[in-house]
């Protein structure tokens, strides 16, 4: 599992040393429940959440561009400063890594060149808001990405965000932190350290591979 060797390699410190990395601090993102998910939002309405089960709270987003093509290489949350003794791949249940072939990932797949990390709850509420939009809007409704999606990535001024906040209900403080995946649309592998007491520090996920 070269991917894993790698990531080992970039983010067991509490920084990246790579001349070809760009890392900038994003913000917060809010997980109300600790059971994240990753996915392309536009896709994978009621994606699993991960196996592991993460802190609760508002913990630091960074983001990690490939510096030749500008695009998004990493998207990284960081839970504590806590050493990372152990790394793996982030599974859902039931997924087994003894049942991968050499070279095979588990992961997400992405169609729309977006993926996102958000709370499972914090899901819910994405669904429940596309679920009113259509109800309200009935045969003018253009879709989860141009009603909600849309306007955070592109500014009226003409300039592109790679990357956003965003909160799908105004009564709940969680929030989704999407952003364009690598060159675009692929399956993506996402990697979590762990401290000596297996608790998890950070979540990596991968999309374009850096050595």
């Amino acid at each position: 599992m070269n991917h894993l060797e790698n990531i080992k390699k970039l983010f067991t410190k509490n920084f990246v040393e790579s001349p070809l990395i760009e890392t900038f601090e994003a913000g917060n993102i809010h997980l109300s429940t600790g059971k994240l998910v990753a996915c392309d939002p536009l896709i994978t309405s009621e994606m699993p959440k991960f196996s592991t089960l993460f802190p609760i709270g508002d913990f630091q987003v960074l983001v990690h561009k490939e510096r030749e093509s500008n695009c998004i290489a990493y998207v990284e949350i960081v839970f504590s400063e806590a050493a990372i003794t152990d790394w793996k791949m982030a599974t859902l249940e039931g997924q087994d890594i003894d049942d991968l072939e050499e070279g095979e990932i588990y992961g997400y797949p992405v169609e729309s060149g977006m993926g996102c990390f958000m709370d499972l709850e914090t899901q819910e509420c994405l669904n429940h808001l596309e679920k009113q939009l259509f109800h309200r809007k009935g045969a003018d409704f253009l879709g989860i990405y141009e009603e909600f999606f849309h306007e955070h990535f592109f500014q009226e001024e003409g300039a592109i965000n790679q990357f956003a906040f965003l909160e799908p209900k105004e009564d709940h403080k969680g929030n989704v932190f999407a952003f364009e995946t690598g060159y675009g649309e692929g399956f993506y592998a996402s990697y979590i350290g762990f401290d000596k007491n297996n608790n998890a520090v950070k979540v990596v996920s991968e999309f374009i591979e850096i050595n």
